[in-house]
């Protein structure tokens, strides 16, 4: 759902990675080129649904939720991650510089917690009314979040669990003028998740890549990661007026403040944007969709209102479980919102959560957790209840300002 992923800094090393990216994913052809354009609307039909699964590279689409800067996320990996099969594939208050370091209990309380489905419910409601208070306009739309992903590599008898982990600055100009940039890969780090993991992989021989397997449409690729740092990159996500994907459309500022505010019509301006060939025809597949749909928007610049009544669509979806109080990954509590259906991934069966702080109405975090291992992730220590990947905001709000850029940052 698009940024959490390491890189290693060494300048021979990148350019050799650079050197093996396709043109059409070169950050520096982002910003300006007719080609790259067209590329982006292309990319941005699929993005929204992409991020319903585990992506097929350690980068998080916004999911956050849903951007218009997931097809230049695309470009940010293929400095770091490089696909070696040929098979076809938000400020609350909290700790953002907490890094979950344990490969079985950063899925917080919410992996033993009762179904407590009627409070829970009055909770996500509780969070509607105070989105209902939220700031309502200014220049920037402005995020911060922190994201996870773990994969398990090495040879079987040597397999160890990485953490690719970064943060991430984006600010959406809304008014005339006003340019939108996103700064990814802030704090960037590749290396292993626990003591016993960096045991292991010293015994492989510390390697600087490593691989592992990740899903795509019709089975698994193997993907090279760098291991260590990386500075930060910078990217412009403007698309003529164009400032998020949601279902299959692109949308503006415009767009987004023409929603609907009342729940049940937001419902079903959703549901007809529904395409039943990216995702389950029926059932579960449906709320699922809307339900990914609805943590979008609650992420977006859009009137109070219209957050408000993505919270009540959310509350009132069939198959979606709503969990009584649980913690995010930082540690921050909130209430705990359970996708309908699971996920099938090399590292096992998988379940996407929401946490939403119900005092402020905000997003704190989407995760995926893993609720059936397989042998090749118990063989490296995940165990039920494990995160395998988190996206924490820690920053949601109006600014007058454009945010800072590193001095170390790429272009």
């Amino acid at each position: 759902m698009k940024n959490s992923h390491g890189r290693s800094g060494r300048p021979d090393v990148m350019q050799v990675l650079a050197g093996a990216r396709p043109d059409e994913l070169d950050p520096a052809r982002l910003a300006d080129s007719p080609r790259q354009r067209e590329d982006l609307d292309r990319i941005l039909a699929g993005a929204a649904e992409s991020r319903a699964t585990r992506s097929q590279v350690p980068v998080r689409l916004r999911g956050g939720f849903g951007p218009l800067g997931a097809a230049t996320a695309l470009a940010a990996v293929a400095a770091s991650v490089v696909v070696v099969s040929t098979v076809g594939q938000r400020e609350p208050t909290g700790r953002p510089d907490a890094h979950p370091r344990s490969s079985t209990a950063t899925a917080g309380s919410s992996a033993s917690a009762p179904d407590l489905h009627v409070d829970g419910r009055l909770e996500l409601l509780s969070a509607a009314r105070k989105a209902e208070t939220s700031a309502t306009g200014g220049t920037y739309w402005q995020t911060t979040t922190r994201s996870e992903n773990v994969e398990v590599a090495g040879e079987k008898g040597g397999l160890f669990a990485v953490r690719i982990a970064s943060a991430e600055q984006w600010s959406v100009g809304v008014r005339a003028g006003a340019q939108s940039l996103m700064v990814s890969g802030l704090d960037s780090v590749a290396e292993p998740l626990t003591p016993a993991d960096e045991a292991r992989w010293r015994a492989a021989g510390s390697p600087h890549t490593v691989k592992f397997e990740v899903n795509n449409a019709v089975g698994t690729d193997t993907l090279s990661l760098t291991m260590g740092t990386r500075p930060p990159m910078i990217m412009r996500t403007n698309v003529a007026d164009k400032i998020y994907s949601l279902g299959p459309r692109s949308v503006s500022y415009q767009d987004l403040g023409q929603l609907p505010s009342q729940s049940g019509e937001l419902r079903h301006y959703l549901e007809r944007l529904y395409a039943p060939d990216s995702g389950a025809e029926t059932g579960s597949g449906r709320a699922a969709w809307v339900l990914r749909q609805t943590a979008n928007l609650i992420t977006m610049p859009v009137k109070p209102a219209v957050r408000a009544a993505a919270y009540r669509v959310m509350a009132d979806l069939p198959g979606v479980k709503v969990l009584g109080r649980v913690s995010d990954p930082l540690g921050r509590e909130g209430v705990g919102v359970v996708f309908p259906g699971t996920d099938r991934t090399p590292l096992g069966i998988t379940q996407q959560r929401l946490v939403v702080d119900p005092a402020t109405g905000a997003m704190l975090s989407e995760q995926q957790v893993l609720v059936e291992p397989s042998a090749r992730a118990r063989e490296a220590g995940l165990k039920e209840g494990a995160t395998l990947y988190y996206q924490a905001t820690t920053r949601m709000s109006w600014g007058e300002h454009q945010i800072k850029v590193p001095k170390n940052a790429h272009h």
